[in-house]
């Protein structure tokens, strides 16, 4: 069911129900520029929210992303359409609130917390700040359990903890989203946030239907912002997500968050940013890009002194296959570890596409035991050996006999291949994993 949502109603029924608007200052639009709305006579902080009403009595609401001397810029959150010079600009709050309660559970909602599967509105009992509150690095718990998502190539050589950070880098079209689906439904977790932004509207229906199901759903919450909606409001989207996420991992909660995609949230703050004048840096990205996205991802992890966890899988786009592309260069230096898929093995209907040299998980020699990480290494290494020695063996250049690993990973070609690929509705826990691995190396 579609629900057609009038911002500006829903802004002001937010603001009655969590907090007194401030005094009612007015000032006036002078002047619109591309996606920018600039208005004089009225005093606002940055990410106050605000409601412009034209002369024909229309209105519509923005909120407040630059200033320069006494003009202020605003994003609309829909189209200015109606708004003209001389429009009225009235402060209806300081700064954005999230409403927050285990209604939201089983719900389809956007970047203000209102329903789109066509149910009531959640009534949320608690509020909090949607840009959160910052952790002291100190009291974080370590990352010491291991968390088993289902997928035999991540639970056995590149294991993750609960906790941890890690993103799904790759081209368009490769499996990020398949792999993603995998991993919902197989982790074990007690509440799922799962965060669309940016992305096609039709995979909104499809990743519901498709890959939470019935059984999925019920413990997950969607939060949606596709690519055709204002930058700020996938923006408020994005903070709405990992604040959603801190709620139930401060609660003591095992909370799993995916956001798909990392890449498309940097784009919303380009967008933004180069509308307000910020200078453009690698490939087009403004500074604060490049501020945002660490502390996006600082936002998840353990929490303080272990008490509840956001393991946190972000995914990133690899434009043009560039693995150097500046919002994957980040991502890698910011997260615990990265998914590298390649789209010369999704060329051979090898799935996952899991390209193991160029994917690493920072803590899994703190998970496993001696014996394991041992094992797990030889694997990789017999796989990376062959890849790299590939174009000599194909064409029979190689003459067996003449290295003993390079003669190993030849004879275990096939039985690696087996090992890595694996049926997007086939679960195969840790334990069975580990056994796979003793077998594939005749243990």
């Amino acid at each position: 069911m579609t629900t057609t949502i009038d911002y500006a109603d829903v802004v002001e029924r937010l603001i009655s129900q969590t907090r007194t608007p401030p005094a009612c200052h007015t000032g006036t639009l002078v002047r619109l520029v591309g996606m920018t709305l600039e208005a004089r006579g009225i005093m606002a902080p940055l990410g106050a929210l605000c409601e412009i009403e034209g002369n024909s009595g229309n209105k519509i609401s923005a909120e407040v992303v630059g200033f320069n001397d006494q003009t202020l810029f605003l994003m609309p959150f829909t189209e200015p359409i109606g708004i003209g010079p001389g429009a009225a600009v009235r402060v209806l709050a300081n700064s954005s609130e999230a409403r927050l309660g285990d209604a939201l559970l089983g719900r389809v909602i956007d970047a203000f917390g209102q329903p789109l599967d066509g149910g009531p509105v959640p009534d949320c009992p608690d509020k909090l700040a949607l840009l959160g509150l910052p952790l002291n690095p100190m009291e974080r718990g370590p990352i010491n359990q291991i968390l088993d998502v289902g997928v035999k190539a991540i639970n056995g050589l590149l294991t993750m903890g609960r906790g941890q950070r890690i993103g799904l880098i790759a081209g368009s079209g490769v499996g990020k989203s398949s792999l993603l689906g995998m991993i919902t439904r197989f982790t074990k977790a007690d509440v799922v946030v799962i965060g669309l932004i940016g992305e096609r509207g039709r995979e909104v229906q499809a990743f519901i239907n498709e890959v939470l199901g019935p059984e999925g759903r019920a413990k997950s919450i969607v939060i949606a912002a596709p690519a055709n909606v204002s930058p700020v409001m996938r923006l408020k989207a994005t903070h709405l997500t990992h604040v959603i996420a801190e709620y139930f991992r401060d609660q003591g909660k095992n909370v799993l968050m995916l956001m798909d995609s990392l890449t498309r949230v940097a784009h919303a703050q380009r967008e933004i940013g180069l509308a307000i004048g910020e200078p453009p840096t690698a490939k087009g990205y403004p500074p604060s890009v490049f501020a945002l996205l660490p502390n996006l991802i600082e936002r998840t992890g353990v929490g303080r002194h272990g008490y509840g966890a956001i393991t946190a899988i972000y995914t990133v786009l690899a434009e043009g296959d560039d693995a150097q592309d500046p919002i994957v260069d980040i991502a890698r230096a910011s997260l615990d570890g990265q998914v590298m898929l390649s789209r010369k093995l999704a060329d051979a209907a090898h799935y996952p596409a899991i390209d193991l040299n160029g994917s690493i998980s920072r803590v899994m020699q703190d998970l496993l035991p001696a014996d394991e990480l041992k094992l797990a290494n030889r694997v990789r290494r017999l796989w990376s050996l062959y890849q790299q020695n590939q174009d000599l063996i194909s064409v029979g250049a190689y003459e067996m006999g003449s290295n003993p690993e390079i003669d190993q990973a030849i004879a275990l070609r096939t039985q690696l291949e087996a090992f890595l690929v694996q049926d997007m509705h086939a679960e195969v826990d840790h334990a069975t994993t580990r056994q796979n691995i003793r077998q594939l190396l005749g243990l």
